[in-house]
Formats: C-alpha cells, structure tokens, sequence
C-alpha cells in the first residue's frame, strides 16, 4: 500500500480528515480546513490519482477507503470525524460501511450512496481535447475547455491539475486517462454493512444530486442520518456558502 500525501492544519482537539472529489485535491478545502483547525486536528488528504498522492488503475471506492486507513494507521489516528465531498463523500461512507470502529461522525457533502449515471464525459472531452505538447499558456488551456465546460468557475477547478514541468511543458497531475477508463467505479454505490454512527448529509438547494427519492438509500446505509440543505447553492456548496456550511459541521460535530 502506497501512502496518501496530506496536509495539516492545528495541533489540537479531536480528529477531522476531509476528503475532496473527483478532478479535486487537498487544497480545495484549505479555507476550510483553517477554519476547523481553531478546534480540531484537521487533515486534507489527496486521494489516488489526485493530487500529489500516487497513481493506480484501480479506482474503487474499496481501494480508496483502504487508502484512507492505511493513512490513519500509518498517523496513529484510532478515530475520526470524517467529512467527503461527491466522490469524496463516497469514499467517507465506504470507510464508515467497511471501518466502523475508525469513524467517529460522517460528514456527507451533496452525495448519497447511490449509483449515478455518467456526468463527466463532457469533461473528460474537454481535458482530453488539449494538446499538452502543443499549449504553451494555461489560458490557451482554457479557450479549448470553454468549448466543453461552459461554467468558468468549473474551468479553473480543473486547469488546477495542469501542472508545468522543469522543462516548461505541460501535465495533468491527476491520472486522466485512469480515471475515464475505470469511471464505472466513481459512478458506482458505496456498500456495505450499514454505518450506525452519527452522520449528516449536506445537500444544495439547486443540486439534484441528492433528492427526496434518495432518502431511502441513505437511511438504509445511515439509519443514524441528519439531511440538511443549504439554500441558494449547487453542487460546490461548501465552496459558494463556506461560513454557512461551517456552521452546519461545527453544530453536528458539538452535538
């Protein structure tokens, strides 16, 4: 087992990893994660095939969870709050279904443990469209991905994993081509024996990631569930409405 890159914020209270999504890493919860580290010993964590954490061809959610322990052993870390975003979140409730006794409350962020249909190949196409041999510029990345990722914010999130080299040339740092072969997996459900622990879920207001006919799943899963929703945002909630979602994880994690 290869070891997960991480970072850290705070050297006190009790135990928070977060983990990010698809085409994510650790940084994209640093706000956040400094916001947390006033009260807890927080870790962001880069999962396979992300970020500055190693590449493999298997991509499941078993994989990924096994990950996640061998960091927490490798740490010395018994148990801990555990908080996912999308693919994230799906990696958080297989570690809870499959690790009970490492998991101490769930934090769930606009996902359920259900399979989705495919929804990336826009931008699977839209990343694969530019020539990395040929750009010399992240902006000229950019005018490619408009043709295939209308939202802007979204552009930036992904040219974020466009990389230079010493020579000045360009790589994507996550494993592109991986990740679309084996996308079957990242659709695919969490299972496992069901988690009685305490976990919240997250939802955005303008989201259909997680609507009411997915309840069902997630009580099966989480009997032990609190569904919040976050009004006037989307799928990036922790991301549009960070002091709000906050609140949210610090007033479950108090209780």
């Amino acid at each position: 087992m290869l070891d997960l890159h991480f970072d850290r914020f705070g050297d006190e209270g009790e135990i928070l990893i977060i983990i990010h999504g698809l085409f994510g890493s650790a940084s994209n919860f640093r706000g956040l994660a400094r916001r947390y580290s006033a009260h807890y010993k927080t870790y962001c964590l880069d999962l396979r095939n992300h970020g500055l954490s190693f590449h493999d061809d298997d991509i499941s959610y078993e994989a990924m969870a096994s990950d996640v322990i061998g960091f927490m052993d490798k740490e010395n870390i018994s148990k801990a709050h555990i908080m996912g975003h999308s693919m994230g979140g799906k990696v958080a409730m297989q570690v809870a279904l499959n690790y009970p006794k490492y998991v101490d409350k769930l934090i769930i962020g606009d996902i359920a443990p259900t399979a989705y249909p495919p929804n990336h190949q826009n931008i699977f196409d839209g990343l694969n469209a530019i020539n990395l041999g040929e750009i010399k510029t992240r902006s000229a990345a950019e005018i490619i991905l408009k043709d295939y990722v209308e939202d802007a914010g979204v552009r930036v999130f992904l040219l974020t994993n466009l990389i230079r080299n010493k020579d000045q040339s360009f790589r994507w740092r996550i494993n592109l081509a991986a990740l679309e072969i084996n996308y079957e997996e990242i659709a695919a459900a969490p299972k496992g024996k069901p988690f009685l622990g305490k976990a919240l879920f997250i939802r955005g207001e303008l989201s259909a990631y997680v609507p009411d006919a997915f309840k069902k799943q997630i009580a099966q899963n989480f009997p032990n569930y609190t569904l919040e929703t976050l009004s006037g945002v989307g799928h990036w909630l922790h991301a549009e409405k960070p002091v709000e979602y906050s609140k949210l994880v610090t007033d479950f994690l108090e209780s």
